[in-house]
Formats: structure tokens, C-alpha cells, sequence
């Protein structure tokens, strides 16, 4: 379970729990987290549990929402990513250190090929093949896995799943989670009116299991899970 360490020029606030599917963040009362200060707007962000995940979403705020120094509008938290609203600065963190996957994003039309084309990784750009010094997941019977592109540009390219969580997809338009866990790899819906498939099928509940050959159909682009046996 994941906690929030808020601060103020260095000064330690207060600490929340994060234990419910929702968590709200802005200077109203009703607010799970309540920070008093006019940067800091009304219903300012949300922070979203989506099975092990946590994910801080921008409601419209005036002065934004940003993680290490970068504005988002929707973002998976990582351990030890600084979230900051006005002046206040909030840590977030894994009670049990797992290092969770920075978001990575799938933009079908930048995809046209070169070491540069790729995948998205916190504002980093990089090829599939740029992905193999990423940290290893945690540690579990669940063999490796990856994903390969069907379709467009950089079909065929394939993406290793090296971390807890990976997440793909296009930002305004449908965005899915792949986490590892000791049972195996689960796909989840994160962002968008429409849900990814998975062999042709809507995903219907908060998540489904992946098995080997399993094809994923997200944003417009087709992917095929590979899990070795």
C-alpha cells in the first residue's frame, strides 16, 4: 500500500494512507487531503487505485499539477515520485519499496521507424530495443514477458515487460496498465470511453488475465502478449 508525504519548504505536514479507490486532493474541506493555500485549487487532483497502481489525474486546476518538475494531466505514481500543487511538495511511496514502471506510452504516429521511435518513458523517448537497462521486476515464479507489435509502423517491434507495471496506450484516448504479479500478468483499463480488447473482446471488469498469444487491441494498434513458458 502506497502512502503521501506532504511538505512545505522542507517541513514535514502530514502523511496519508492511500486506501481507497479514489483519494481526492484541493483546499476544500470535503477533500481527503485538504491543503489550505489559494495556489492550491478547490478540487484541485485525484489520486486513483486500480488494483495495485496509483494514479494522480489534474482535475483542471489553475496552477496544475506536476511530478518531478513535470506537468501532467494523468500519470501512474512511482516510488519516490514528488508530486507538487502550489508550493507544497508530496512524496509518494511504496510501503514495501517496489519499484514501480514509469508510464510508457505508445504513440502509434511517431512510430516510423529509427532508434528514436518507440515508446515514451516519463518524457523519454526510446527504441524497444533502448528498454533492456530497465530495472528488473520484483521477484516472483511468473516467467518473462513481452509485447509485440502487429500492426502500423512499428509492427514487429517488441517491448520487454521488465518492470511491476508497464503502461501503453495514447493520453486523451485509451491508456491500459499490463502489472505483474505472482499469478501472472493482468491487463487493466486506466483512461478512455472505450475499453481495450483482448482477443476481440471488451475488457468487462476491473482487469483480466493475460495468457500467451493473447492479442491486445489498444488506441487503434494491435498487440500480441508472449509469455515464455
Amino acid at each position: 500500500m502506497g502512502k503521501l508525504v506532504v511538505s512545505l519548504d522542507g517541513v514535514v505536514i502530514k502523511e496519508v494512507q492511500i486506501t481507497k479507490d479514489k483519494t481526492t486532493l484541493g483546499r476544500r474541506p470535503y477533500n481527503d487531503i485538504v491543503i489550505d493555500n489559494l495556489a492550491v485549487s478547490g478540487e484541485h487532483a485525484v489520486l486513483q487505485m486500480v488494483g495495485q497502481d496509483v494514479f494522480i489525474e489534474d482535475l483542471n486546476s489553475t496552477n496544475g499539477t506536476y511530478i518531478n518538475g513535470k506537468a501532467v494531466k494523468k500519470q501512474l505514481l512511482a516510488h519516490n515520485d514528488t508530486v507538487e500543487v502550489g508550493k507544497y511538495k508530496i512524496k509518494f511511496m511504496v510501503d514495501d519499496g517496489t519499484d514501480y514502471e514509469k508510464t510508457m506510452i505508445m504513440k502509434p504516429g511517431a512510430m516510423s521507424g529509427g532508434a528514436g521511435a518507440g515508446y515514451t518513458s516519463t518524457g523519454r523517448t526510446s527504441g524497444f530495443g533502448g528498454l533492456a537497462s530497465a530495472a528488473p521486476a520484483a521477484s516472483g515464479n511468473v516467467g518473462p514477458a513481452t509485447i509485440r507489435v502487429m500492426n502500423g509502423a512499428a509492427a514487429g517491434r517488441e517491448v520487454v515487460l521488465t518492470k511491476v507495471v508497464t503502461t501503453v496506450g495514447k493520453p486523451g484516448v485509451q491508456v491500459a496498465s499490463i502489472t505483474k504479479r505472482p499469478t501472472g500478468y493482468v491487463l487493466a483499463h486506466v483512461e478512455g470511453a472505450a475499453r481495450p480488447t483482448v482477443n476481440s473482446t471488451p475488457l468487462a471488469g476491473e482487469t483480466v488475465s493475460l495468457k500467451n498469444g493473447d492479442v491486445i487491441e489498444l488506441a487503434g494498434t494491435q498487440m500480441q502478449f508472449v509469455q515464455a513458458a
